[in-house]
């Protein structure tokens, strides 16, 4: 894990992996909970009966944006950010899904910075962050991440 206690100890990561999360097993049990929160109950997240008959995959699939709302959690992992007043989640640029993630498949966030400024005293960063799928070459996505750092 990577500790950053300042714009200064940030900036020097720029350009560099900052690292990889530990893997998360995407059970049937969190796709049903993001369902029912959603309201996104489309049978081929839901149904394994259906989905492992009717549909393409042989199983359901996780939804694209429950993947994606594991980067704060999979990020913490990989960064502690200290000495901060507030952070943001500022924005999300150039994010494509590339591949489906089946249920029980185990995903992990690898992180880069490739950008950062400071914005009159407010730390802007942007990390690319791929989501990999255990066992797969192609990424689930790709896209930048971008946060905002008030720090002390």
């Amino acid at each position: 894990m990577v500790i950053v206690n300042s714009f200064e100890e940030y900036k020097a990561h720029l350009g560099r992996h900052i690292g990889t999360s530990k893997w998360h097993k995407i059970s049937q049990e969190q796709i049903n909970r993001f369902a029912a929160a959603t309201l996104d109950n489309q049978w081929i997240h839901v149904d394994e009966e259906k989905a492992k008959s009717d549909g393409p995959f042989g199983t359901t699939i996780a939804h694209g944006y429950l993947t994606l709302s594991l980067i704060p959690y999979l990020w913490k992992q990989i960064a502690d950010i200290r000495n901060v007043k507030m952070e943001v989640n500022y924005g999300i640029e150039k994010f494509k899904f590339n591949r489906h993630v089946l249920v029980n498949d185990e995903v992990q966030l690898r992180a880069k910075l490739i950008s950062i400024s400071d914005l009159r005293g407010i730390t802007k960063v942007v990390i690319e962050a791929n989501l990999d799928i255990k066992g797969q070459s192609k990424t689930a996505y790709t896209g930048n991440v971008v946060f905002l750092y008030h720090f002390n």
